[in-house]
């Protein structure tokens, strides 16, 4: 006799349904093979009995697992396990093979070394670089949950439950279109924007439509990594040229086309990532001139238009394109918190829908109630409230850190003060290496992360980028005393 009482473990505080538990403790027992094909089960009388449960839940258990195939009902003789199942064949289970079981697989596939990036565990006490990212605390969520009420408790609210359009919320886009034709001055309508997840998709489906293998995109020598990453992807060639002061050397970027083809040039013109520096209005103007004569795509990531210190914000590339040579890309998510993933990628309408035609296949369509929340949020002047908020606290926080940079560690480290942006580029001085004092940092809970990714190409420029933008000001004079205790410990 099987040893039924022992073998079930029944738990009454949590939600799942008594005939549930049952019914998935029966199929494991049949797939360990402890009961086997052809097995007689206990009438449910004499089962409920023996598990002190009701009758009912014992037919509803029988029932479950004769919907799910697992076991058959022979007319006046009863239930038995299923006879045609065959065994499964993997691999014993024990507690020791627990982790092995859930990190590998037993088939073969695609990998790319490439893609790998090196995720750091928090501790408790460390404090993290990061390469310019908004501070969360600043969110303003109130304002974001009240709209997200409002958005909801519409009557006809159930109309946007469904699917929905490819491009993104409609509401959403022609309001952005409005926003950004005001702010930025482009000359664009709702069919030249494409909702996206956050500037990344808009980089990866531009990467989809403009490359193929072999084809030539031009990026600078210091670039934004995970662009970088994707045009790989795409089996395309990587073009580097110089970026100085004043950004791409749009020179470089001629005699290269005076030679051969090329897809696309990829900027980031407004802050340049990693380095911060602006693409000067000379070099703008040539490189539009320049994608109109050799029939080549710009495209402009301007992923912080909105952070800009020194002046008004430069308008973008896309503002003086009149050929349709630019797909121009951006996201809330710097400007809010990463969490709202909201980007937009704008271009010609047929390149919009091409894109569009791609997205679907990675994902169907946004959030719905977040773009509508997103509307109005922009609509009522809210988004540029906040801007205005966050910019001088921002502003403040960039002031503080370099002040102690250049007050600290003058003989250490060289930097120009960002004109915008959450980050600074900053240079180490050839006698020491980043990678040592990454390794003394740790020692006093400060972890620097991956500062190699900063010259994949090379260039032994010994800089990395570092963000100001998160931490408040007790955090910044933190960071700067644990930055310091480490230099001290490298020079003595």
């Amino acid at each position: 006799m099987f040893p039924y009482k022992t073998s079930f473990q029944i738990d009454r505080k949590t939600n799942q349904a008594l005939y549930l538990q049952l019914s998935n403790q029966f199929i494991q027992l049949i797939k360990e093979r402890k009961l086997v094909p052809e097995t007689k089960l206990p009438g449910s009388r004499v089962l409920s009995e023996l598990l002190g449960v009701h009758r009912k839940t014992i037919v509803a258990c029988y029932e479950e697992l004769l919907l799910q195939g697992w076991v058959e009902s022979v007319p006046k003789k009863g239930t038995f396990v299923n006879s045609k199942l065959p065994k499964l064949n993997q691999q014993s289970f024990n507690a020791d093979k627990e982790i092995l079981l859930k990190e590998s697989v037993g088939f073969q596939f695609y990998k790319n070394n490439d893609l790998e990036r090196k995720y750091f565990k928090h501790q408790d006490g460390f404090m993290y670089l990061n390469d310019g990212v908004s501070d969360a605390r600043l969110t303003p969520t109130e304002d974001l949950a009240r709209t997200y009420r409002r958005i909801c408790s519409r009557k006809n609210i159930y109309e946007e439950m469904s699917y929905g359009s490819l491009f993104g919320n409609e509401k959403l886009r022609n309001t952005l279109a409005n926003y950004l034709n005001k702010t930025r001055g482009l000359n664009i309508n709702k069919d030249n924007i494409l909702i996206t997840r956050g500037s990344q998709m808009g980089i990866f489906l531009s990467a989809k439509l403009l490359l193929q293998k072999e084809d030539t995109i031009i990026v600078g020598k210091t670039n934004y990594t995970s662009a970088d990453a994707t045009f790989l992807q795409t089996k395309a060639n990587l073009l580097r040229v110089t970026v100085d002061e004043n950004g791409l050397v749009s020179d470089e970027i001629e005699q290269i086309c005076q030679q051969q083809s090329i897809k696309g040039v990829y900027v980031t013109s407004h802050h340049h990532h990693p380095t911060t520096v602006t693409l000067s209005a000379e070099r703008r103007i040539h490189l539009l001139n320049l994608s109109k004569k050799y029939n080549f795509a710009i495209i402009e990531d301007d992923y912080d238009y909105d952070f800009n210190y020194n002046h008004s914000p430069i308008l973008p590339l896309a503002s003086h394109d009149t050929n349709g040579n630019v797909i121009y890309i951006g996201s809330v998510c710097k400007t809010v918190a990463p969490v709202y993933r909201i980007g937009y990628l704008i271009a010609a309408k047929e390149f919009v829908n091409e894109a569009a035609n791609h997205r679907r296949f990675i994902d169907r369509q946004g959030d719905a109630l977040l773009e509508l929340a997103f509307e109005d949020f922009i609509k009522s002047g809210d988004l540029d409230r906040h801007i205005n908020k966050v910019m001088k606290v921002y502003k403040a926080r960039r002031d503080l850190f370099c002040q102690l940079l250049k007050e600290k560690f003058s003989d250490v480290f060289s930097f120009e003060i960002p004109k915008g942006g959450m980050a600074v580029w900053v240079k180490l001085n050839d006698t020491y290496s980043w990678g040592n004092i990454s390794e003394i940092a740790r020692k006093n809970k400060l972890e620097i992360g991956e500062w190699q990714r900063y010259d994949s190409y090379g260039l032994g420029h010994n800089s990395i980028r570092i963000g100001f933008a998160t931490y408040n000001e007790e955090e910044i004079y933190e960071l700067i005393g644990r930055l310091s205790k480490t230099m001290d410990e490298i020079k003595s």
